[in-house]
């Protein structure tokens, strides 16, 4: 394996997880790093979570087994936790990557990052603000394809973008702010350094989120902005950004 290849651990919550996307979420984290470390936590007795069964066998995750001795108590949780702390303190990872929708695993994440270790969260669009923005950057699952998980459990997928270019007000703003940030003397903006400075002001921030599959693509259809692209002298194409 590469010395510069980014080793993380994947820890999912099963209750906050959807089976269904699961593959799609691995295969976004092999664009990232390597998944070093892949564990799922949960009660796999229980009918809610039986979708895991078929999808753990399959992408070789290992299911951390935690039965309900308490009603109200989520030993899930506090497994998946001891377990992140256990792994930060080997020092041989590079990065997390958190798959739930709970808010529970905000101080964790940040007590991660304190480390200097990054961290990338998966949950859905409930997610509240306070794990999201814990998170060095935080992916929606929505925009993935669900896939069967058994005979007539499907997860539905949704066809449209999760939210509207024209109607974001805060992103607009964040997207103006990082231009911003990002100009330089000759008054137009490295896209790479825009797209940078995004994912700090928005964790959360993703293209996709709006039907686009690259920056590029969202920077053309956005009305106050051009698009450049130049060519490097050895072939490479550059993309800048100026206002229009």
């Amino acid at each position: 394996m590469p010395d510069d290849t980014l080793r993380l651990a994947v820890l999912i919550d099963a209750d906050n997880a959807s089976a269904a996307v699961v593959g799609d979420i691995l295969s976004e984290i092999a664009s990232l790093g390597t998944a070093s470390v892949k564990r799922v936590y949960g009660d796999f007795t229980t009918s809610s979570l039986s979708g895991w069964r078929k999808v753990l066998s399959e992408l070789a995750i290992q299911p951390v087994q935690q039965f309900r001795n308490t009603i109200g108590k989520n030993a899930s949780d506090s497994a998946l936790i001891i377990d992140a702390m256990d792994l930060l303190h080997t020092r041989e990872l590079g990065g997390f990557c958190l798959v739930s929708s709970d808010s529970d695993f905000t101080r964790l994440a940040t007590r991660i990052r304190e480390d200097g270790l990054i961290v990338y969260g998966f949950g859905e669009e409930k997610t509240p603000k306070s794990f999201i923005s814990a998170c060095d950057r935080f992916i929606y699952t929505e925009i993935f394809k669900a896939k069967p998980i058994g005979p007539s459990k499907t997860v539905p997928s949704k066809s449209e973008p999760l939210r509207d270019l024209n109607d974001d007000e805060a992103f607009r703003a964040a997207l103006d702010q990082s231009v911003e940030a990002a100009t330089k003397d000759s008054n137009r903006a490295h896209l790479a350094a825009v797209g940078n400075h995004l994912l700090k002001l928005l964790p959360d921030f993703d293209p996709r989120n709006y039907g686009f599959r690259k920056l590029s693509e969202l920077v053309e259809k956005t009305p106050s902005l051009n698009l450049v692209r130049e060519k490097t002298p050895g072939g490479m194409q550059v993309f800048y950004v100026e206002r229009k």
